[in-house]
């Protein structure tokens, strides 16, 4: 029987995704599944909805049980053979009001702020720690287990688990599964299934590189020509403009949103040209809203989940296919966050890289790309600079490298002079270690 501890299981329709589709794949409907959190009201409503689904549509097969708090995590872990990490460290309030509110008194404007930028840079200071603990335990309690890291920034917070600890994880993320047929969605294209698509680079900026019909037939021509013709000519109520403007400056389109990798880069959120906002629909403080709503939505349709009355169809997430993989031996395909031991050959091999993976009795098996065309490469280490001098300010504890980080980052550099970037980091810093988010650094 396998066993799957879901840590930050107060992320109640995450967890409905996720463990519903266990229940609904035949090689993990008996498994034993532990649920693992720290907020006692979200754990209780997740609970309530997992017996549910199991009685629902598994016939009460799995076998589910509550965990509680620090003192409870170990026992959640106890020979997993899965563990999901779903957690968000410091929510909304206070972390991500902080996270934006402070640059913005400086004058940094940020859209998500989870993976790259100075959100993004404390965002994983404050939850590295967390996974430290996490590390120590799987590593005495179920050494044998694969992470499955959903959690933000992606490849700092994969990249330290793969370097510092010898838990064995893959990062995943949504982007990667719905990047081509989104595109070709978006631009009116309509290909022969199935697809063929190659796509290699980093945690929300992996590229595009190859998309060819079921005949053969490369498609990059066409959405090239049609990118170029919606920059130039405009288009009523379309939004991934930063991302066709990759299609025309540097050939390829990228996995995540363009309200995303607005803030990757230091082109488009510039106070000197404030008309760059409303010209590529850039949609600034989005994830404050995005939590504002949920917080919303929750409170609205809270009782569909935690009824009795919940049902679930089977999604195409990443998780029960892997541990179906893994557990039969029937393989499967995924875009995977995974260190880059040779894979793409013009990227640091310290780097946590996406790529294609082969799932199966053997583990995560990441394929061989070569070298990304040199534009790409040069973007993606515009934000590796970033990512690998977090993780070491992580490691080493000290401020100089939080300074370093944010100084590396395109959008903070483009925006900041040193002295400023410095004096955010400070006060940063003082609000998540007096609040207790972070150690203290020297």
């Amino acid at each position: 029987m396998v066993k799957i501890a879901f840590m930050g299981a107060g992320s109640t329709v995450f967890a409905k995704n996720v463990l519903g589709d266990v229940m609904l794949t035949s090689a993990l409907r008996d498994a034993e599944i532990a649920l693992y959190d720290i907020d006692p009201e979200r754990l209780e409503e997740s609970y309530i909805m997992v017996t549910s689904l199991n009685k629902n549509i598994n016939e009460g097969r799995a076998t589910v049980a509550k965990y509680l708090g620090v003192n409870e995590r170990r026992a959640a872990l106890a020979d997993a053979d899965f563990v999901v990490n779903a957690i968000q460290v410091g929510g909304y309030d206070p972390c991500t009001i902080t996270d934006f509110e402070i640059p913005k008194k400086y004058g940094l404007r940020q859209t998500i702020a989870d993976t790259l930028g100075i959100g993004g840079i404390f965002r994983a200071l404050r939850t590295i720690p967390v996974m430290e603990d996490f590390a120590r335990d799987i590593e005495d309690v179920c050494p044998r287990a694969l992470l499955l890291n959903y959690t933000n920034p992606m490849a700092i917070l994969t990249g330290y688990m793969l370097r510092y600890t010898k838990v064995k994880t893959v990062g995943l993320c949504h982007s990667v599964q719905v990047c081509s047929r989104g595109l070709l969605h978006e631009l009116g294209i309509q290909a022969k299934e199935p697809i063929k698509e190659r796509i290699a680079g980093i945690n929300h900026m992996a590229w595009l590189l190859e998309i060819e019909d079921a005949d053969g037939n490369d498609l990059y021509p066409e959405i090239r020509r049609r990118a170029c013709e919606i920059l130039e000519n405009g288009k009523p109520d379309f939004y991934d403009l930063v991302r066709l403007e990759y299609i025309r400056r540097f050939g390829y389109y990228c996995t995540e949103s363009s309200e995303h990798n607005a803030e990757y880069n230091p082109f488009f959120i510039k106070s000197k040209y404030p008309e760059l906002i409303e010209r590529y629909r850039i949609p600034l403080d989005e994830y404050p809203r995005r939590c504002i709503n949920q917080i919303k939505w929750w409170k609205s349709d809270r009782e569909k989940y935690v009824s009795g009355n919940v049902s679930h169809r089977r999604t195409m997430e990443y998780a029960s296919y892997i541990m179906e993989a893994l557990t039969t031996d029937v393989p499967y395909k995924i875009g995977g966050n995974v260190l880059n031991d040779g894979l793409i050959d013009n990227l640091p091999r310290e780097a946590c890289v996406e790529v294609a993976c082969l799932c199966n009795k053997l583990g995560i098996q990441p394929t061989k790309n070569g070298p990304l065309p040199t534009v790409l490469a040069a973007m993606n280490m515009t934000n590796i600079n970033t990512q690998l001098l977090t993780i070491e300010a992580a490691v080493t504890r000290k401020k100089e490298a939080i300074y370093q980080a944010a100084m590396l980052d395109p959008h903070t550099a483009a925006e900041l002079s040193i002295d400023d970037i410095v004096a955010m980091c400070d006060e940063l810093y003082e609000v998540h270690h007096v609040g207790g988010w972070m150690p203290e650094y020297k």
